[in-house]
């Protein structure tokens, strides 16, 4: 009766989770030295991105507070999200939910009666179309507000980004404390994936690294074993199986799985300049950095749908992003030094962190693709873009099926 769950990414760690609880055995197999996936913290202890949550995530939140690490996720703005405009040089901050916007200093840029309307109707469902040019009438508006809350969702540029998945997230973010914007205090490793991993061994799961899955054995439209080269593993009566892998390992193993067509990326830069704290969460407009996550260990810079940026080499893209950063921390007064030489950077680049969430049918894979088999994966939600929150809920979702 185990459950052989392949891949310990958020998708996998959720599931595997859930199965453990219900009371089934559970056998974790990641490919790669430690789980995570891509949200993963690297060998010097940084994340690999970073990697923010609202309160509107209630999946993600439940499996942090089922697994004691919901302490660990802090609220760095809570009088509003500081952002600098590299175009004029203003900084100011902007309430994150409408409700703050009566307040004008909390307003974001281009905000009008008409541009309001506009957003509502993304958060409307219907024939599915590319946000920039829905928005296009309201090009301040856009710029300032709407674009980085499609990059930072959907890691899609607005000009080609589906209203339909935006309007997805705009219609979880009218409850109470939905806009609450949440950051691992220490990190992803301290902070959810170590947690995870501890929770699923408290409930009698184990879990195996460097077991890349070479091929599943089927027959009869079910699951009959597990090839990872070396060894193998032959299923029993009432096993099965729950494949938690990125979508182009996915198809590696079920060939005529529909994955998505195409991919975006997502660049991170990670400068070893420890400092007094508290965290501290920034934006940036006209710039290359997008976000800029103080902690006392170091500061993290994100550009998501980093295209140009991916292909950028380190000497580049180090000095440029430093230079942004500390002129928005020098303009929020932010403790601690920042000099005009660079500390050491290191760059994460994540060439296919999500699929590009353009217009069109989403993709349903089944969740269910063998009798004995179920899929997980952020990419497989048809409705929400490809976060945590969506892998979280794609674990829970295939668990849930193979207890049935």
């Amino acid at each position: 009766m185990t459950v052989h769950v392949i891949g310990a990414g958020v998708a996998g760690l959720a599931a595997a989770l859930a199965l453990a609880e219900a009371g089934r055995p559970v056998l974790l197999h990641e490919a790669a030295p430690n789980a995570g996936g891509r949200c993963r913290a690297l060998p010097d202890g940084t994340d690999n991105g970073t990697h923010a949550l609202l309160g509107a995530n209630a999946a993600a939140l439940g499996l942090l507070a089922r697994i004691g690490a919901l302490e660990g996720w802090v609220e760095p703005e809570p009088a509003g999200l500081p952002v600098l405009d590299l175009r004029d040089g203003r900084a100011f901050r902007v309430a994150l939910s409408p409700l703050g916007w009566g307040n004008p200093a909390l307003r974001p840029p281009g905000l009008t009666g008409g541009a309001l309307l506009a957003l509502a109707g993304l958060a409307l469902p219907g024939r599915d179309r590319a946000v920039g040019p829905a928005m296009a009438a309201h090009p301040e508006f856009l710029r300032g507000f709407v674009d980085p809350l499609v990059v930072a969702a959907l890691n899609t540029p607005s000009e080609e980004a589906s209203a339909n998945r935006l309007g997805a997230v705009l219609r979880r973010l009218g409850g109470r404390g939905a806009t609450r914007l949440l950051v691992a205090r220490r990190g992803l490793g301290p902070d959810l994936v170590e947690p995870a991993l501890a929770a699923i061994a408290r409930a009698g799961g184990t879990i195996r690294f460097g077991a890349r899955l070479r091929r599943l054995v089927v027959q009869s439209g079910r699951v009959a074993g597990l090839d990872f080269g070396e060894d193998a593993v032959t299923f029993g009566p009432g096993d099965a199986a729950l494949l938690a892998t990125p979508p182009w390992e996915s198809q590696r193993l079920l060939p005529q799985l529909d994955t998505p067509a195409g991919y975006a990326p997502i660049v991170n830069l990670h400068y070893a300049h420890p400092g007094p704290g508290p965290v501290r969460f920034l934006g940036m407009l006209d710039a290359l950095c997008q976000w800029v996550l103080v902690r006392p260990a170091g500061v993290s810079v994100t550009v998501s749908a980093g295209d140009d940026a991916a292909r950028q080499d380190q000497a580049v893209l180090g000095p440029r992003a430093w230079a942004e950063l500390r002129q928005a921390a020098l303009a929020f007064g932010l403790a601690g030094d920042w000099p005009e030489a660079p500390p050491p950077c290191r760059v994460v680049k994540e060439r296919r962190a999500t699929p590009r969430h353009t217009p069109g049918p989403p993709l349903r894979p089944p969740l269910l693709p063998l009798g004995n088999l179920a899929l997980a994966g952020d990419w497989t939600d048809p409705v929400l873009p490809a976060t945590i929150e969506a892998s979280v809920r794609s674990g829970e979702a295939a668990a849930r099926a193979l207890l049935r």
